[in-house]
């Protein structure tokens, strides 16, 4: 897993750059997870090592398997200097422990709630978990492993999360962009959805 984790960590250097901060966190029964900071210009990139290290199992299999299954890490971007964000490291490292955990298979189009704001003042407390591609690359792991996918996670307030129960995370998402809504402002407010 070290090995593993060693390529996930090049592959966030090479899409994000050098790390400025990192923290570690370790929860009973579960696998070391660390948060990685990444400062660009205006905006601060949180991204988890250590998910990836154990493929995500389905709940309902009878065993799990050790190599084969999906593999990711959680990416999340906020603009710098609005909100006390570095305290989003706890509540990301509990969502990157949910699939083992849990037995949760985090997947784009998900909802994940911690049950408490993600930082000081926050008004969100639940991510969307995003399409991955556009900040850091798939990396390819030897078969029979998945590839392991980096997720963006776009924060949603407590309304957001409710109405994208009803209507999916593709109509959310399509609020959000015809609202012109910006995703990395930490302390935005919920987008209009009558």
């Amino acid at each position: 897993m070290a090995d593993l984790l060693a390529l996930v960590e090049a592959r966030l250097r090479t899409g994000l750059g050098e790390p400025d901060a990192r923290a570690a966190v370790t929860f009973l029964g579960t696998d070391r997870i660390e948060v990685l900071r990444f400062t660009d210009g205006d905006v601060v990139r949180y991204a988890t090592l250590g998910m990836s290290g154990q493929p995500m199992t389905d709940p309902t299999a009878a065993l799990a398997d050790p190599v084969k299954g999906p593999r990711a890490e959680l990416v999340l971007s906020v603009r710098a200097g609005l909100a006390d964000t570095d305290k989003v490291l706890r509540p990301l490292a509990v969502l990157a422990a949910s699939p083992q955990v849990e037995g949760l298979v985090v997947a784009p189009g998900a909802s994940l709630d911690v049950g408490e704001p993600l930082w000081p003042g926050a008004p969100f407390t639940s991510v969307l978990v995003a399409e991955p591609g556009g900040l850091v690359e798939d990396l390819d792991l030897d078969a029979p492993m998945d590839p392991v996918r980096f997720l963006p996670l776009l924060p949603m307030t407590p309304n957001e999360a409710a109405w994208k129960r009803v209507h999916g995370a593709a109509a959310l998402q399509e609020r959000w962009l015809n609202g012109g809504t910006d995703l990395r402002d930490p302390l935005r407010t919920s987008v209009s959805l009558a």
